[in-house]
């Protein structure tokens, strides 16, 4: 079949309209030119929806199963917030339209739900300050540092060498200390799962510029001397940062200012349901208290006399720009609606519903593996699959075993301080019907260990692929279409 494209010229009043026939060889070069026309299949709509409808089916998501890795990356996001953030009038500005000297007239709206969320979260925290350009948790994590690096710079302590971090806190914080110029001490948990005091004294000194600390942390236990470390720290002019990927413990109940944090951070998919999973977007606002309000990154948002909202640049110890633009402010509307939607008595009843799904959990799943820690639990808490090793398995096959139950697997290997680790974290969104089924599916995986592990070797069986070669994937990065 041969193209012809038609060139029109516009007509005159009186004279017909003509055109002008040219031929692809005009266009394109001849070489390119196919000798037949492309054999691309034919279907009908069904079959393309039927094909789409069938592949969507195969995603796990938190709308459609259980997620027991929790807020740490899935966490339902409420449709009431979803709507919010897609309003036009939110979604249509340019995210460098309020950062334009003169700009703010036309962004009243964007700027005060920025400053309002500012002042939220500095209430929920009982810190004097919020910046919420950082762009993830760890982003966070980093301005933190270099917050509190600022600091000792500014006041001239020079000495300060290195940051104290427990073996129970989060991944992530060893790297942005590291980063921000400072060594590592790393502090091992005690027999409660908690930070081991005698050695943390012991490390503590002149050189310590602070201490990163997760509460509760990573085991799921809350540090019940955290008072004193706080204190201790201050003694020697440090820092204490509060890393607040597991605020959604307890928010609502305690303030991390108020036990004597400094500098504070919040993933706001984790504690207000914003979106996350698959690696992004996210946000982690950044808090600090008054002394360290002058060393926040710039721009920020200020209420005028007349009580317009204006950016203001005018900070000369300011640690500067840490993003292109301020923070991703789709999610930010999203935390903004979540936390005046919930208030204060929402937040603390939320808190306290992720704290006794999870306690409900551990308890039921104690006689199958035996809690890593004895007593109760916040909002996760981390078993062992150690002793699965009889059985000639390990966590990983327990978990691939989930996948064919409809059950997408907790955080597993981590934390690294506990063996064969599998983390589970409910969130307070599920129900009863539901933890009780992920019991069934667990005794029922246990069982299986026992009589036929070698079925769990092979799990999952139930996806397209099968089980896939997780270590063959990251060391061979070569894509694949066969």
């Amino acid at each position: 079949m041969k193209l012809i494209y038609e060139k029109s010229s516009p007509g005159r009043p009186g004279v017909q309209m003509s055109s002008i026939k040219i031929s692809p060889t005009e266009v394109i070069p001849a070489k390119y030119l196919r000798s037949k026309p492309a054999e691309l299949p034919e279907v009908s709509e069904a079959e393309v929806v039927r094909h789409f409808t069938a592949l969507s089916r195969l995603n796990f998501s938190v709308d459609t199963h259980f997620y027991p890795l929790g807020s740490c990356t899935m966490k339902y996001n409420p449709k009431a917030c979803e709507a919010a953030a897609n309003l036009p009038a939110l979604t249509d500005i340019h995210p460098l339209w309020p950062q334009l000297r003169g700009g703010g007239l036309l962004t009243q709206g964007s700027l005060g739900i920025l400053y309002n969320t500012e002042r939220l979260l500095s209430e929920i925290t009982g810190l004097d300050e919020f910046t919420l350009q950082p762009m993830a948790g760890a982003h966070g994590e980093l301005t933190g540092v270099m917050i509190m690096a600022a600091y000792h710079k500014d006041r001239g302590n020079t000495q300060k060498d290195h940051i104290i971090i427990p073996d129970s806190a989060h991944g992530t914080n060893p790297a942005s200390a590291q980063l921000a110029g400072y060594n590592v001490v790393t502090i091992p948990s005690d027999a409660k799962g908690m930070i081991d005091f005698d050695l943390f004294k012991a490390a503590l000194n002149e050189r310590t510029a602070g201490v990163m600390m997760t509460c509760p942390n990573t085991l799921g236990v809350f540090e019940t001397r955290i008072q004193e470390i706080c204190d201790a720290v201050h003694e020697v002019d440090g820092l204490m940062y509060y890393d607040g990927a597991n605020f959604n413990a307890i928010m609502g109940r305690y303030r991390p200012g108020d036990m004597g944090f400094d500098i504070c951070h919040l993933n706001l998919h984790k504690s207000f349901a914003t979106p996350h999973g698959g690696g992004g977007p996210g946000a982690g606002p950044v808090g600090v208290v008054e002394k360290l309000r002058p060393y926040l990154p710039i721009s920020r948002v200020v209420k005028t006399n007349d009580g317009t909202f204006t950016l203001n640049y005018d900070a000369p110890k300011s640690i500067g720009y840490i993003a292109p633009f301020y923070g991703n402010f789709g999610v930010i509307v999203r935390a903004y609606a979540y936390l005046i939607s919930l208030g204060r008595e929402g937040l603390l009843g939320t808190s306290n519903r992720a704290v006794l799904n999870a306690n409900y959990l551990q308890e039921k799943l104690r006689p199958l593996f035996g809690a890593e820690y004895k007593g109760r639990c916040m909002h996760e808490f981390v078993f062992s699959g150690q002793c699965l090793a009889k059985h000639g398995l390990h966590t990983l096959d327990l978990a691939k075993g989930m996948i064919d139950r409809g059950i997408h697997p907790p955080t597993v290997y981590f934390p690294l301080n506990v063996p064969e680790a599998i983390m589970v974290e409910p969130t307070e969104t599920e129900d009863r019907d539901t933890l009780d089924n992920f019991v069934k599916v667990m005794e029922e995986l246990m069982d299986l260990a026992k009589t036929d592990p070698d079925a769990l070797h092979h799990a999952p069986v139930t996806t397209p692929v099968g089980r896939l070669d997780e270590v063959k994937a990251a060391r061979d990065m070569r894509l694949s279409y066969t």
